[in-house]
């Protein structure tokens, strides 16, 4: 059912005012997982259990002097952190997180907006964002944020099309591109996971790519070039790219959710929304859990199993797929 296009507009200013809240605090139950992990207590100071941690974090890089190369393109430079967090928060808008609602006398959706193409905007926006991060690098000016900017390019890009096959078979099984006929299909019949689990690791594997996470973080590798494309970035300038690397997990682990583990249903009481922020608490959980625990690869070894293993198993996926969905019929 159409909704008003004002409550549209609402309920979109609703869910970015909640998906920066989720980014704040991924940050604190990263910093706190990871602590637990390895054996010390992580942020503990500010609030009680260090909830306010990302308030404080916050008010440094507000305070924070605003800097920037002499040599740097401005332009560019001032632009690429915001292109960046801009798709990673549009991507979003296009995520079921329920069926819908009627409130009064309206019906509200359960996402910002139903489009018959939401897996392929997603892609596009994706596409765009990198721009940020190459941009980024390139206008700084500096020989490290450019190597960065190359590595991301190039991953980024290689890994992306394993992450397009790994959702074929979904789609295939869906026979809809729209997330929420999708998460309809899985509510009528089984959620994905089971039959797609080849689609789903190679999907895991590529998302962690895609987002520059351990142990696939070679674009911003702090032991190989400081801090990667944003070396010369500092205060809010390199808070938007760090909010828009959290903004893009979230995005991938919802993703994940609504694609593989039946969206917003749950194996037995109609909980709805609740339902899709568990799992999607759940996928982040494990994103963490990676990070502290497998080291990152040289950069040969990601670009071999990149298109060695990874693109070969996605195509083998959506293959077999294709052919007993059409065995099936």
């Amino acid at each position: 059912m159409k909704e008003l296009w004002w409550i549209s507009l609402i309920k979109a200013a609703v869910i970015v005012n909640l998906v920066m809240l989720a980014f704040a605090y991924t940050t604190w139950l990263e910093r706190k997982l990871l602590g637990r992990m390895q054996n010390r207590y992580g942020p503990n100071r500010a609030g009680p259990y260090g909830l306010l941690q990302p308030i404080a974090d916050l008010v440094k890089l507000i305070r924070k002097e605003s800097f920037f190369p002499a040599a740097s393109v401005n332009a560019p430079y001032i632009l690429a952190p915001i292109v960046s967090l801009f798709t990673a928060l549009a991507a979003f808008s296009v995520i079921p997180f329920g069926a819908g609602w009627k409130i009064w006398h309206y019906h509200v959706n359960g996402e910002v907006v139903n489009v018959p193409i939401a897996l392929i905007l997603i892609f596009a926006l994706g596409s765009i964002g990198i721009y940020g991060f190459i941009v980024g690098g390139w206008a700084s000016e500096s020989k490290f944020s450019l190597l960065g900017s190359m590595r991301t390019c190039a991953q980024l890009v290689s890994y992306e099309v394993s992450l397009a096959l790994s959702v074929l078979g979904v789609v295939l099984m869906g026979q809809s591109l729209s997330l929420v006929d999708i998460v309809h299909k899985q509510g009528v019949t089984f959620w994905f996971f089971g039959p797609q689990f080849v689609g789903l690791l190679c999907f895991l594997f590529a998302g962690i790519a895609e987002t520059s996470r351990a142990p696939f973080d070679l674009p911003e590798a702090d032991t190989e070039l400081v801090a990667g494309y944003h070396t010369e970035y500092g205060g809010m300038r390199w808070g938007l790219f760090q909010t828009a690397e959290y903004v893009n997990l979230i995005t991938l682990s919802a993703l994940a959710v609504t694609l593989f583990f039946g969206g917003w249903h749950g194996p037995y009481a109609p909980l709805g929304p609740l339902w899709f922020f568990i799992k999607l608490f759940l996928m982040m959980a494990l994103f963490i859990w990676i990070r502290a625990t497998v080291p990152r690869l040289r950069y040969d070894q990601l670009m071999r199993f990149g298109w060695k293993v990874l693109l070969p198993a996605a195509t083998l996926n959506a293959v077999v797929t294709a052919l007993l969905v059409v065995w099936v019929r």
